[in-house]
């Protein structure tokens, strides 16, 4: 795949397959080269995993459009694959502002993105349904209107924010794909029940997360509730990240190295 057009068409036709495909998320243009590597399909940005490298917190309207765009740019032209970006709120509150940052996104080389509900605020987590719904109406109208299949992902976040209300994340699912949505995700649902009911009620492909219950899940298992698409999220840049901490801790307290040893 050369141009953004096949990868486009690529990363469409995978949400068409009847087996879930695994589209791990990059923090950098390094960890997007050695994911790239490893036979994956896709890849996908970590809002988690820039902040974080930033020393930002996430979800908070700590990290700006342009920032978000140059990063996703940077792991586009690391790699010869199909990259789609979690681009948070879209970055403004409007449905005028999140359709401006999927166009952008295109510029950026991207193939797909998620927009989600959550609003980055403290007090107030959460957008109200119809402007999450407009939001999301939005940006399916500006992907719908670039000149290749741009996939679109949008992202019921109750969980992630402990409105652990499974019929109102179900009615936001719903709305979000009757609005243009091409792929819909709530991250964090909490059992294989969960996600069964969520996939039950959507006829687009379900992105889950790979955390809590799905870790004890196979690929197959997974697609018999009918999931079509497991992303890591921030789990990979969590996991390197501790790795890492835990040697420089022994360091710290030891005065020892062997706890960076590649032998272990």
């Amino acid at each position: 795949m050369t141009t953004q057009h096949e990868k486009a068409v690529a990363f469409a036709r995978l949400h068409e397959q009847p087996h879930p495909f695994v589209i791990p998320n990059p923090w950098d243009a390094g960890s997007a080269k050695e994911f790239g590597s490893l036979g994956f399909s896709a890849l996908a940005t970590t809002s988690y995993g820039l902040a974080a490298s930033l020393g930002r917190r996430d979800g908070a309207r700590a990290v700006s459009r342009d920032e978000a765009l140059a990063h996703a740019r940077a792991i586009v032209e690391a790699v010869d694959l199909p990259v789609s970006a979690d681009l948070e709120h879209g970055y403004g509150d409007n449905p005028t502002d999140v359709a401006r940052t999927i166009r952008l996104a295109a510029v950026a080389g991207l193939v797909g993105a998620s927009i989600e509900d959550a609003t980055g605020l403290d007090g107030e987590p959460i957008y109200a349904f119809d402007i999450a719904v407009e939001r999301i109406a939005a940006a399916a109208e500006a992907a719908r209107a670039l000149p290749f299949p741009f996939t679109l992902t949008a992202r019921a976040e109750n969980y992630l924010h402990d409105v652990n209300d499974l019929d109102d994340t179900i009615a936001r699912l719903v709305a979000y794909e009757r609005a243009g949505a091409d792929v819909l995700y709530a991250p964090m649902l909490p059992d294989a029940d969960a996600i069964r009911a969520v996939c039950a009620a959507l006829s687009k492909p379900v992105n889950v997360l790979a955390w809590g219950p799905v870790l004890d899940l196979s690929l197959d298992e997974l697609a018999d509730l009918g999931v079509r698409r497991v992303s890591t999220g921030s789990m990979l840049y969590n996991l390197a990240q501790r790795t890492a901490s835990n040697a420089a801790r022994s360091i710290a307290a030891t005065g020892r190295f062997d706890a960076l040893s590649l032998k272990r």
